[in-house]
């Protein structure tokens, strides 16, 4: 994989990483000014030359990644054999300046139901920066109309029409955004009950009245649920600030509130 697809993947999937680009050289180097690669904590694409000077790369680009780095790093290699490695010698003879630009990670935000709420809220997080997924059980409600709609925005957006919608819920990365809002009750308790099983999201938020969230607390409990984890399922969702009952008004105070979040874990 090339690190222009392997940035793509990672943005598709909401992934952070460390974009690595030769800058400068001097002398002779394996590659000329221009080569990257894309570094995430797992994988690697492209190539800046090998050797000791990508491979000490790669773990400083790693180093970034878990201290959570958002400013960029100019770093050089001097390639001779005088030159201080740690994976082996290389002499080229040249001199090569690397910049490590990270590549922060995308917020993914899954809706579970693409009625009237849901299709406005896809709308509004689509022309932000991050990973939506769109899901709906009943077929001819996510189509073509929809998705040119989401298209034009800057969002990753994956649209599914399933009709067991918490096989997606498994799928879905740690610190994921839930929002369940979907046409059937019965099925909103179900993805309920499959996000408390699955565990590890960011958030996860249901649409509905404080009377159908108490019947909802009575029943996940029944079903082994401990109370704290109950509690981390919030209902009603939105801003309790912007209030309104048309899908437009719901949909505004849902983002909003949302991206109060994200603005919380950014600082």
């Amino acid at each position: 994989m090339d690190w222009l697809n392997g940035l793509a993947h990672a943005r598709d999937t909401g992934t952070a990483g460390i974009l690595a680009t030769i800058v400068e050289v001097r002398g002779h180097s394996p590659r000329d000014v221009g080569a990257k690669m894309f570094v995430s904590s797992t994988t690697t694409s492209g190539s800046i030359g090998g050797g000791n000077m990508e491979a000490t790369v790669i773990h400083r680009a790693r180093t970034m990644l878990d201290e959570g780095a958002t400013t960029m790093v100019d770093t050089e290699f001097g390639l001779n054999e005088h030159a201080r490695v740690e994976y082996g010698t290389q002499c080229c003879g040249g001199t090569v300046r690397v910049l490590l630009e990270p590549i922060g990670r995308r917020p993914t935000v899954a809706i579970f139901g693409a009625g009237h709420v849901g299709q406005e809220l896809a709308r509004i997080l689509s022309r932000n920066e991050l990973v939506l997924h769109l899901a709906d059980s009943r077929r001819g409600i996510v189509g073509d109309a929809l998705a040119t709609t989401l298209g034009d925005g800057p969002a990753t957006v994956h649209l599914h029409t399933l009709p067991a919608p918490e096989t997606l819920i498994a799928t879905l990365p740690d610190d994921a955004h839930v929002l369940i809002l979907t046409h059937d009750h019965a099925e909103d308790l179900m993805l309920c009950d499959a996000a408390l099983r699955r565990g590890g999201f960011a958030s996860v938020g249901v649409i509905g009245s404080s009377a159908k969230w108490a019947r909802f607390r009575k029943k996940l409990a029944a079903e082994g649920h401990p109370e704290p984890s109950i509690d981390r399922i919030h209902c009603p969702i939105g801003a309790p600030d912007l209030r309104g009952k048309h899908p437009a008004a719901i949909a505004i105070s849902v983002a909003a509130d949302l991206m109060r979040v994200f603005q919380k874990v950014a600082s």
